[in-house]
């Protein structure tokens, strides 16, 4: 082989093992930001992970919320009306987060089965259920009845 042809082999090999490199690195990130949803019952039933990043959605429990006066921790249950999870959250809740009212939390799952939440998310006015919970609640066959009669009006 003569050095022109090493010299090219030697680039070539190189282009080659750095897109590899950079391949690799962006599918680790994507791996990395990929949030999935489960339902209280799949977290009650160890579907979910622990300590990774998921989101969970479902109806805040009535008289569940206890807020600490000198914090903003909140703690409530967020229940599909199979299973009930406790989740913690340190921050600002959306100004329409109720009891009763549906909404998606997400955070990490610590030992004790607690959802850590980062961040929580509420339904933006009085029609609206997330998809994700929307869909957990009638597989558990627990849809609210003024949102089953709302669904069969939109279609």
């Amino acid at each position: 082989m003569t050095p022109k042809r090493k010299q090219r082999l030697y680039i070539v090999l190189s282009i080659v093992i750095g897109a590899a490199v950079a391949v690799g690195l962006v599918m680790y990130a994507l791996s990395q930001n990929i949030n999935l949803f489960y339902s209280p019952a799949d977290i009650a039933a160890g579907k979910a992970p622990v300590e990774t990043r998921i989101r969970a959605g479902g109806m805040v429990v009535d008289g569940s919320v206890k807020r600490d006066p000198e914090s903003l921790r909140v703690e409530f249950g967020l229940t599909d009306y199979v299973s009930t999870v406790n989740v913690v959250y340190d921050g600002i809740l959306p100004d329409l987060f109720r009891e009763g009212q549906g909404i998606v939390a997400q955070g990490e799952l610590n030992e004790a089965g607690q959802l850590i939440a980062v961040e929580v998310l509420a339904k933006h006015d009085e029609n609206y259920m997330p998809p994700e919970v929307a869909e957990a609640l009638e597989k558990a066959g627990k849809m609210p009845e003024q949102l089953r009669a709302q669904e069969a009006y939109a279609e």
